[in-house]
């Protein structure tokens, strides 16, 4: 060969042999790669698989996830016998979390259960339908039973058939932090003082859930970032909101939160548990729903609500129309449920808040939503599109005479059953469940908090950039 070629031809033979061990290098470096190493925000289930890979190749005190059965235990997931046997990897689960051992007056406590020994904080739920866990108590209670419902599924997450979330026993090895407080409840039944307390039972937890948690070394890792914290009912939590706004509440709505404290970037927006039966089975289509417009409940609200008694007297004597005062007291669910499964569209018109439970009753009863709240934010809106099976309308053209009803007798049959025939297939997205089932309400809400990981995460490296040089002062 000439000289000038065999010139060419060494330089692409180093490149080629240098391209090579690079593509080597990385390959064997692939193991060991950790979403920390690039301080980006990784997709939930992207770090669970490197964490657990990373987990199995480093050496420590922690070489592997560690897992808690139903009553706190160590539990191997791993484990080819007895219920492990039946149930999938807990590492595919959307999100891995901690859940603080926290005295039963927080939680099952509120609702009258008793530890059977001193020692143990959570009822045994190991022995399924042969020992059901405590119950909830009925009636309004219930649409803000959010946290009691997040709480069992965790309990049971190590049985559970691959479930959203599962029970991690290492803080380290969780993506959020749970804190199970049934704050609602707490706030329904002992808000006010009893004599002789001078202060209420409700603001005594509060206060003494905020110096245990401003104690615990997972909080101050991060300043509480990655905590989760359930406030469902708008006036829960009242007293402590603020000093734990760093954690991602779940709430029902923003409407009596300041913006520091609560916002949609933040925090997580859950379903009321609906008062109204869902309409299994459901045939009555267009034909066989006479009412055109529903709506039963208080009529005469304060704040945002007022815009209830301006439609009630512009409805109330239309054709077709069935628009009436209705409590829960008066077996209001069941007449709801009667009123709203007999009807093509019901209204959602805002309260004392932007949100209500009457949203819900009415997606289970496959009852079209006319939604009349401008303030309201709506459950996993960023993976459900609500226009697809619900009416909006803004406040300002509702109370125009005329407009909604010309709204609404303009829908056409086609059109109606289309969003009819959605309703009946996202209703299992707000159903609360224990065992929690695929992609209902339990499961949705973990899956919502999972989408929260990548931003908390970037959050938590940002404000580490400096903290080294700040150990050195």
């Amino acid at each position: 060969m000439a000289p000038r070629g065999r010139t060419l031809l060494l330089p692409l033979a180093a490149a080629t042999v240098l391209v090579a061990s690079t593509i080597f290098l990385f390959a064997a470096a692939g193991a060991r790669w950790r979403p920390a190493d690039t301080g980006l925000p990784v997709p939930p289930r992207a770090v669970s698989a490197v964490t657990a890979s990373a987990s199995s190749n480093t050496t420590g005190a922690r070489k592997e996830l560690s897992f808690l059965d139903e009553n706190g235990g160590p539990d191997d997931p791993g484990s080819g016998s007895g219920a492990g046997a039946a149930r999938c990897d807990p590492r595919a689960a959307a999100v891995r979390v901690f859940m603080y051992d926290l005295p039963p007056e927080f939680h099952f406590g509120l609702l009258g259960w008793s530890p059977p020994s001193p020692g143990s904080v959570w009822p045994d739920l190991t022995n399924g339908a042969a020992a059901p866990p405590p119950r909830y108590p009925g009636g309004l209670n219930q649409q803000h039973s959010v946290a009691y419902w997040l709480t069992l599924d965790l309990l049971s997450s190590s049985s559970a058939p691959c479930g959203a979330a599962v029970r991690v026993a290492d803080s380290r090895d969780a993506d959020f932090v749970f804190v199970p407080f049934f704050a609602s409840l707490s706030y329904n039944r002992h808000s006010r003082p009893v004599p002789p307390e001078k202060v209420s039972r409700d603001k005594a937890l509060q206060e003494k859930l905020v110096r245990y948690l401003a104690a615990r070394p997972e909080r101050k890792r991060y300043g509480g970032a990655d905590h989760v914290i359930v406030a469902h009912h708008p006036n829960s939590l009242l007293h402590a909101r603020a000093a734990l706004s760093p954690a991602v509440f779940v709430l029902s709505d923003f409407g009596r939160y300041q913006p520091r404290v609560a916002s949609l970037e933040k925090d997580v927006i859950a379903p009321y548990k609906h008062m109204a039966k869902t309409f299994v089975n459901d045939s009555a289509g267009f034909e066989h729903r006479p009412t055109l417009l529903y709506f039963r409940g208080a009529i005469y609200r304060k704040e945002g609500g007022s815009i209830r008694q301006e439609l009630y007297y512009m409805l109330k004597d239309e054709k077709d129309v069935y628009f009436s005062f209705g409590s829960v007291q008066d077996h209001g669910a069941s007449k709801a449920s009667q009123g709203m499964h007999s009807s093509k569209f019901c209204l959602n018109i805002a309260g004392d808040t932007p949100s209500s439970n009457r949203l819900f009753d009415a997606i289970v009863s496959h009852c079209v939503p006319v939604i009349i709240s401008d303030d309201i934010e709506l459950p996993y809106e960023d993976v459900l599109d609500y226009s697809k099976f619900s009416i909006f309308v803004r406040s300002s053209d509702a109370v125009k005479k005329g407009y909604l009803m010309r709204l609404i007798s303009g829908v056409s049959k086609q059109q109606w059953t289309r969003m009819w025939d959605r309703l009946k297939e996202v209703d299992k997205h707000f159903e609360y469940q224990y065992p929690s089932q695929k992609d209902d309400a339990v499961q949705m809400i973990w899956q919502a908090l999972a989408r929260r990981v990548p931003a908390i995460q970037l959050k938590v490296h940002r404000s580490s950039r400096f903290s080294r040089s700040d150990r050195g002062k």
